[in-house]
């Protein structure tokens, strides 16, 4: 197996702010890899130094590492390319890129979408909620208003960031009474401020607030204190979170999963204690938007799935939306593969 890497820059539209800091580029790791048939997969490594704390550089570096590895691979199936691959290096959004583009390769190879090849009854499409960035009262009413517009029926935002109850007082104005409204801290807030937060914050009717603290202890802490439904994203990557039960749902991410599999598995691992599991982008590129959507598909079969964060494509700028959303909703790419090519 050849595998080739090029590195790419995304532009966002707009500064993103979160309380781990604001992303103004994205810079993402394109993979083809090449079997002796002549047939290329693709995938994407996307880790975010801020939220994940992994570097580029430490990504590609792993990546170098696997191309030793995977040049001698070729009698292997995806399975043992991926274990070798770990065995030289275990970082998540390294491998993420790899497991992606096993599974790229082999929807073209077999001409069906990967989802087909993860489920018989995928759903065709994903539920998706829209995400309200401005940090002014003003900016954020109008972007809950246009998502509303546009058929969304649930709304994400950041706090921890500056003006929050205003903020989420105008978004819940703006969305109306009927749209699902999400809050995401990542972690901002220690355990009597989360707490403090999200009972002066929960009055305009909150489906859920995401880590709202760092930590399982933590965690738990505010969940025993509050009414409103809580979710853990960065906190899920510690050990045993997957089914510690110290939160209602679990935000998953391809990268941070190791890729589709690893995502798949963590996603079988949670719902085996009755949480809830929806599937999130790291402002990734397409190929890992698609791969998300993809997962999300698969699991939608498998039972209920909430909105997902996948609606984020649309925020960067100069390049095409392969994923829009319409009516709040994602269509499942129907060519082979992951369905995007790169871009």
């Amino acid at each position: 197996m050849e595998l080739d890497v090029q590195r790419r820059t995304l532009t966002l539209k707009a500064p993103f702010e979160a309380a781990h800091g604001a992303v103004r580029e994205r810079e993402l790791l394109v993979v083809r890899l090449t079997g002796e048939d002549g047939v290329s997969g693709y995938g994407e490594a996307a880790p975010l130094e801020s939220y994940d704390g992994v570097s580029a550089a430490r990504a590609l570096g792993a990546l170098e590492r696997y191309a030793d590895v995977l040049g001698d691979a070729e009698a292997m199936n995806g399975a043992q390319m991926l274990e070798a691959c770990r065995e030289a290096e275990d970082l998540p959004q390294a491998l993420a890129a790899i497991d992606l583009a096993l599974w790229d390769r082999a929807g073209r190879r077999a001409q069906r979408p990967v989802a087909a090849l993860l489920s018989d009854d995928a759903a065709a499409r994903v539920p998706v909620n829209a995400t309200v960035s401005a940090l002014d009262r003003a900016g954020a009413a109008r972007q809950a208003t246009a998502a509303t517009l546009a058929g969304y029926t649930c709304v994400k935002l950041k706090v921890g960031v500056g003006d929050d109850a205003g903020r989420v007082a105008a978004v819940r104005a703006a969305a109306g009474p009927r749209v699902a409204l999400r809050l995401d801290a990542n972690g901002a807030w220690d355990v009597e401020q989360a707490v403090a937060a999200i009972e002066s914050l929960s009055p305009v009717g909150l489906e859920l607030v995401e880590e709202p603290t760092r930590g399982l202890h933590a965690t738990r802490e505010v969940r025993e204190r509050v009414a409103v439904r809580v979710a853990i994203d960065e906190t899920a990557s510690e050990h045993g979170a997957l089914t510690a039960g110290v939160a209602d749902a679990i935000c998953l991410k391809v990268s941070s999963c190791g890729g589709i599999a690893g995502l798949l598995a963590a996603a079988a691992l949670v719902r085996s204690t009755g949480a809830e599991v929806y599937v999130s982008s790291t402002l990734d590129g397409p190929l890992g938007v698609a791969a998300a959507l993809h997962a999300a598909a698969a699991l939608a079969s498998r039972g209920s799935l909430p909105h997902c964060g996948l609606a984020t494509l649309g925020l960067f700028e100069g390049i095409a939306d392969p994923l829009e959303p319409r009516e709040g909703m994602i269509a499942l790419p129907t060519g082979p593969g992951l369905g995007v090519e790169p871009f």
